[in-house]
């Protein structure tokens, strides 16, 4: 429930941010906007291509649920 609500908060936070960088204003404290897993909340391990955390990275690319990743075997 914790994580649902600060992904909830974090969501609201980089919209502000980005109305505010489209008019042209500056932005007061825009550090502390960070990213969240889309699926989990995490924040650490966070993978800006895929928008997700490596944990749930890991599992979706195994079930192969994300184009293009295949698991590396040698």
């Amino acid at each position: 429930m914790a994580r649902l609500a600060l992904k909830v908060k974090n969501t609201r936070n980089k919209k502000k941010v980005a109305a505010a960088r489209a008019k042209g204003k500056t932005i007061k404290l825009g550090t502390r906007t960070y990213n969240r897993c889309k699926l989990c909340g995490r924040v650490n391990g966070y993978m800006r291509r895929f928008e997700i955390c490596r944990i749930c990275f890991r599992e979706l690319a195994r079930e192969g649920k994300i184009m293009g990743i295949t698991k590396s075997s040698w």
